[in-house]
C-alpha cells in the first residue's frame, strides 16, 4: 500500500504515520528524516543538500525529489510505503508521477486552523529532559515544572501563535492545492482529525481498510 498523508502542521500526520506503518509492516518516510539520512550517509543528493543547507539556503526540488527518489528505491519499500511532508507542492506531485510511483490513496486530516492554534500554541517542552506538556491537554502537577525532573517548561519559537499561524498559510497556500490535484485522480480520502487521536487513528485506519 502507498500512501500519501496531508494535512496542516499540527494535525497529528506523525502520530498516524507510525500506527498506519506499523498496521502495515511498511515504513514511513518523512522528508526531514530522510534529509538527515542522506546527510549522514553522505549520498550524491545528501552531498548537494548539505551544501545549500551550509549556505542557509533551502533545499531546492530537485535536490529533495531526487532524495526521496533514492529512498522509493530501497528493498523496504517494495510492499508500499507512507510518505510525510512529500510532496508538498504541485511540482513536487508531478515529478512524484513522472517517477512512475503509483499511489493508491491520500490521506488528507482535516483540522480547523483555530484549533491547529490552540493545540499548538498550549505544547510546553521541559529545557532539561524534553518531555512534553499542554496546558490544557496535559497540564504538569506544577505550573511551569516538569513533573519528571523538575525544570523549566518553555514554549518553543515554533509554537509560538504567530509563528503556527505563518506556517498554516505557507501551508494553505502551497500544499493545499494537493487535495484537489489528488481529487481528480480518485485518491483523495478526507479524514476529520478528533480531539481524541485514538479516535482519528480508528477512523484512517477504517478508511485504508475499507
Amino acid at each position: 500500500m502507498k500512501l500519501i498523508l496531508l494535512g496542516a502542521p499540527g494535525a497529528g500526520k506523525g502520530t498516524q504515520a507510525d500506527v498506519i506503518c506499523e498496521r502495515f509492516s511498511i515504513p514511513a518516510i518523512s522528508t526531514g528524516n530522510i534529509i538527515r539520512e542522506a546527510l549522514k550517509s553522505g549520498t550524491e543528493m545528501g552531498v548537494r543538500a548539505k551544501s545549500f543547507m551550509d549556505s542557509g539556503k533551502l533545499v531546492p526540488d530537485e535536490v529533495v525529489i531526487g532524495i526521496i527518489q533514492e529512498r522509493l528505491a530501497e528493498d523496504d519499500c517494495n510492499n508500499g510505503f507512507v510518505l510525510d511532508g512529500f510532496p508538498r507542492t504541485i511540482p513536487q506531485a508531478e515529478a512524484l508521477d513522472r517517477m512512475g510511483i503509483q499511489i493508491d490513496k491520500v490521506i488528507d486530516i482535516e483540522v480547523p486552523d483555530d484549533k491547529i492554534v490552540l493545540r499548538m500554541s498550549g505544547r510546553r517542552v521541559c529545557e532539561s529532559c524534553g518531555a512534553s506538556y499542554h496546558l490544557l491537554y496535559k497540564k504538569p502537577e506544577v505550573e511551569g515544572v516538569c513533573s519528571k525532573c523538575g525544570g523549566t517548561l518553555v514554549q518553543r519559537k515554533d509554537d509560538h501563535p504567530d509563528t503556527v499561524k505563518e506556517r498554516l498559510n505557507v501551508y494553505h497556500e502551497q500544499t493545499e492545492p494537493l487535495k484537489a490535484y489528488y481529487e481528480k485522480q480518485g485518491k483523495l480520502c478526507i479524514v476529520e482529525g478528533q480531539e481524541d487521536v485514538a479516535h482519528t487513528t480508528k477512523l484512517i485506519l477504517a478508511t485504508l481498510e475499507a
